[in-house]
């Protein structure tokens, strides 16, 4: 992509290139632009046991590799490299450096010493990096095409994302799938097309959610696409630990599948409610019988009433309370009240407020938040009315009246047609605010 300034160019691996006024190129990285991003929080430190001549070089998007620096060169974090690939050299950016590089393995399910490592090449010359750039501008052109074809060949398939290796040798097709898809005649088609040796790999959608990015409901970065690696399951049991509505439409994330921060907090409310009893159970009273209805789980607070089918009327009865009601219940005892005095004491220091419960439908429509177009507000008129003067035959002889304590004499009737009509052609004079 090209900048304002005609020396210099801006590429989508989140590195800045200019030319210098030699001719050759030059290139740095811009640290705002990538995904995955890992700080080196053991930078200066080093460990004897650990090798020093691995480092991590990510590529297009999310994905990232292990090279070993055979040649020794002098590699810190943002150099852009030329890499061992199969087959010929890619170009990367190197993201990690040092004794991190191994936790970083290891987090990822990587062994350092049982690891394939392919070798670092040399830092990147003015003709590497015109290659690259020519190789990113057709990564677009390859994607559209080959959608296009999929579609013709009626493949079941959704390709997502191309990556065009740095020396133009090799594109990688990400792809989403539901099913198993045989496109061993896809490959040969686009090989014909493109002149390129062909790799197809499926991703899932969160995968593809991480490749593509975007800004979550939260209004920051998506989580799969600036820190998170790897994806844990998440289930709708995270979802009624932590007390929410199980809205299938706001629980989703933009890859359609459960939100990954449902799982982020669920530890800190399991261990919460450990002694919580069951919400299923009734609590027996002498006023009747009451049934739960909703939970404030830090709060230790538990919501009760006596109508199973309604939300009225609901009164807050704290954890220990309702474990010891229960142990009466249990003994075949019912208890004097729901809430005792000692409860009611620590209920007042929490200071609660009865929930409220609002229906979901229409929440999510678009024109929610607009405001009402009104012209001219109900309120303002009826100011405009009460500061209007009154005005011949209005009510101006009315208020007279009022305030002497004589009723106001009705205006007499007349059944002449003239009368009628220079009633209706002058309206000026029936009081204001009120119909001739």
């Amino acid at each position: 992509m090209q900048c304002n300034n005609e020396t210099e160019m801006l590429y989508t691996r989140g590195c800045r290139c200019r030319r210098q006024p030699a001719g050759e190129t030059a290139c740095y990285e811009v640290p705002s632009c990538q995904k995955l991003a890992t700080f080196d929080w053991l930078k200066g430190i080093h460990n004897a046991a650990l090798p020093k001549d691995i480092v991590e070089v990510r590529f297009k998007n999310t994905r990232k590799a292990y090279f070993k620096n055979v040649y020794e060169l002098l590699l810190q974090k943002g150099d852009i490299v030329a890499v061992e690939a199969s087959p010929g050299h890619d170009i990367g950016v190197v993201s990690l450096t040092g004794d991190i590089v191994m936790l970083q393995m290891m987090r990822n399910g990587l062994w350092w010493d049982k690891y394939d490592y392919k070798k670092v090449y040399r830092k990147v010359k003015g003709s590497d990096v015109e290659k690259w750039s020519e190789a990113i501008a057709l990564e677009h052109e390859f994607m559209i095409r080959s959608r296009q074809l999929a579609a013709k060949l009626q493949l079941n398939m959704k390709i997502g994302d191309v990556e065009v290796q740095g020396d133009k040798t090799k594109a990688i097709f990400y792809y989403i799938a539901e099913e198993r898809v045989d496109f061993r005649k896809l490959i040969k088609v686009l090989a014909d097309e493109f002149s390129v040796r062909i790799e197809m790999r499926q991703i899932g959608v969160r995968q593809e959610a991480g490749r593509i990015g975007g800004v979550g409901m939260c209004g920051r970065e998506l989580c799969c696409a600036q820190w998170l690696c790897s994806f844990a399951s998440v289930s709708t049991s995270a979802a009624r630990y932590q007390a929410l509505a199980i809205n299938q439409q706001k629980l989703s994330g933009q890859c359609g599948k459960l939100k990954c921060c449902l799982n982020y907090e669920l530890a800190c409310y399991l261990d919460a409610q450990k002694d919580f009893p069951q919400t299923f159970d009734v609590l027996e009273v002498k006023e009747g019988t009451a049934f739960h209805h909703k939970t404030d789980i830090f709060k230790r607070i538990m919501w009760y009433n006596f109508d199973k089918s309604s939300m009225e009327n609901l009164i807050a009865v704290p954890v220990d309370r309702v474990k010891e009601i229960l142990e009466q219940n249990k003994k075949g005892v019912k208890a004097e009240t729901l809430v005792s005095d000692d409860s009611f004491a620590q209920l007042k220091s929490v200071a609660v407020k009865e929930p409220e419960f609002t229906s979901a439908a229409g929440e999510d429509s678009i024109t929610r938040f607009d405001k009402r177009n009104r012209s001219q507000p109900h309120h303002s008129r009826s100011k405009k009315r009460a500061k209007s003067p009154p005005q011949d035959g209005g009510s101006g002889g009315d208020d007279s009246a009022k305030a002497s304590g004589v009723s106001p004499a009705k205006p007499s009737t007349t059944t002449n047609n003239n009368a009628k009509q220079s009633e209706h052609a002058s309206p000026k004079h029936h009081p204001a605010g009120k119909k001739p």
